[in-house]
C-alpha cells in the first residue's frame, strides 16, 4: 500500500502545474466482501464551488486493480482538470465484472450500479444524468463496460472499449471467467446475456453513444472487428478504431486519450 501511495504522489507532483485532486476511497457494502477500492480524481476546484461535473468510470483489465490507470498514465489527472471531468477507477479484481452466481460477496454489476455510482454522486461534485456519465476500460474493463451500459442506460449514456473482451464465448478456458459463470458448454446462455457480441438489440435499445478500438496485433481484434461489423448491419451508430498495436500498457496509454476526447465530446453535445 505505501507502493500505491507512492506512485500516486509522485504523478501529481510531476504535474505540479495542475490543481486536480486525487482521493483513494474504499466504497462499503453488500455484495463486494472487503469493500470496493477506488482512486478518484477530480478537477481544479471541485468541491469549492456549486460547478458540477460529468464523470468518466475507467475500467482496469485481468490481473490489475484500482491503481493501475493513475499509475500507468500519469495524464488523466491533466485531462481531467482541462476537460472538467471527475474520472472514478474502481478495482474488482478478476471478476469480470459480473455477479457472481451463488456467491453474495462478488455482485459486481449489482454492487457497481446500485452501491458504486450512488457513491460517488453523494460525495462528489458530479451530475446525475446519464447524459453526463460514461463508462470504458481495457480488456476485461471493456467487457465489464459493454455490460454496464447495455444492461444500465439509464445510468450511461456513453461506453468505450480499449482491446475489449467483447466476445468471452471463443475464450472457455481462459482468465477463470467459467468459474465465475460456469463452463461455457453447460451455460452458453449465461455467458451469452453477459456478452455484448451476443446482445446487439440491447446495444441498439441503450441508445449509447459507442467508441472502441483494438491493436491488429492483439487476440481481441477479431472479436472486435466482429462486434463492428455486427453493430454496422444492426444500423447502431459508433466510432471504431483498428490501430497498429498489442495487448499492451503502451497501446492503452494512447487509447484512452481518444477516449476521454470521445466523452467530452458526448458530455459538451448533451448540453
Amino acid at each position: 500500500m505505501k507502493r500505491i501511495f507512492a506512485l500516486l504522489a509522485l504523478a501529481a507532483c510531476t504535474l505540479g502545474a495542475w490543481a486536480f485532486g486525487v482521493d483513494t476511497i474504499r466504497v462499503e457494502g453488500a455484495g463486494f466482501d472487503g469493500g470496493m477500492p477506488a482512486v478518484v480524481i477530480t478537477p481544479d476546484g471541485a468541491g469549492t464551488t456549486a460547478t458540477r461535473y460529468p464523470t468518466v468510470y475507467l475500467l482496469h483489465g485481468y490481473g490489475g486493480d484500482a491503481y493501475n490507470w493513475y499509475a500507468k498514465q500519469p495524464r488523466l489527472g491533466e485531462l481531467a482538470d482541462s476537460y472538467g471531468m471527475v474520472i472514478v477507477m474502481p478495482g474488482v479484481g478478476n471478476s469480470w465484472y459480473l455477479d457472481a452466481p451463488g456467491n453474495p460477496g462478488q455482485q459486481v454489476e449489482t454492487f457497481f450500479t446500485s452501491t458504486l455510482v450512488p457513491y460517488i454522486d453523494s460525495h462528489y461534485p458530479t451530475i446525475t444524468d446519464r447524459s453526463k456519465r460514461a463508462v470504458t476500460g481495457l480488456s476485461m474493463g471493456g467487457h465489464g463496460a459493454f455490460l454496464l451500459g447495455m444492461r444500465h442506460p439509464d445510468l450511461f449514456g456513453a461506453v468505450g472499449s480499449m482491446s475489449g473482451g467483447v466476445d468471452i464465448r471463443p475464450f472457455p478456458n481462459n482468465w477463470k471467467i467459467s468459474t465465475i459463470l460456469g463452463p461455457y458448454e453447460e451455460n452458453a446462455a449465461a455467458w451469452d446475456a453477459v456478452t455484448a457480441a451476443a446482445n446487439i438489440d440491447a446495444i441498439k435499445a441503450a441508445d449509447l453513444a459507442i467508441t472502441f478500438d483494438c491493436g491488429v496485433d492483439d487476440f481481441f481484434a477479431e472479436v472486435n472487428n466482429n462486434l463492428h461489423r455486427a453493430l454496422q448491419e444492426a444500423g447502431v451508430p459508433h466510432d471504431y478504431t483498428s490501430r497498429p498495436g498489442r495487448h499492451s500498457w503502451g497501446y492503452w496509454n494512447n487509447s484512452v486519450l481518444y477516449h476521454l476526447l470521445f466523452f467530452n465530446e458526448f458530455f459538451n453535445r448533451a448540453e
